[in-house]
């Protein structure tokens, strides 16, 4: 099973849901993720993956047309503006969408914006067991 995980800069939330669902599906499951555009893969997303003992330090930040030509089962778009300017799928795809707060978008002392991250974190961990459950 493929699946595409899209995110406006495929920095965080994107890069988060990426680690869990190939930690769920492992070896039933191809996982990528892109955005509409780029911004490198966050360093709070890969710290709090990492205390969760996931590391996504070799993931890199793509652009989703890089992967137009890969038949995706699936395609999570895990952010409001990703499923508003998510690019045509055919048909078959099965298309899902989850907005999850943006961490690096948290205002305030190191702290706040840790926590933050660590809340998103939690919230797609949780998603994803679930997403793999039902379709793995």
């Amino acid at each position: 099973m493929r699946i595409l995980v899209l995110c406006t800069g495929n920095s965080c939330r994107s890069q988060m849901a990426h680690g869990y669902l190939q930690r769920f599906g492992g070896s039933a499951v191809e996982v990528y993720s892109a955005g509409m555009e780029t911004h490198g893969v966050n360093e709070l997303a890969i710290a709090v993956m990492l205390e969760d003992g996931i590391n996504i330090v070799h993931h890199t930040s793509n652009q989703v047309d890089e992967y137009r030509d890969i038949p995706f089962d699936h395609v999570i778009t895990v952010c409001d503006n990703a499923k508003e300017v998510c690019p045509f799928f055919p048909a078959d795809v099965r298309q899902h969408h989850r907005n999850f707060p943006d961490p690096s978008k948290v205002i305030g002392t190191e702290q706040e914006i840790l926590t933050a991250f660590r809340k998103t974190r939690d919230e797609i961990k949780l998603y994803c067991k679930q997403f793999i459950a039902q379709y793995a």
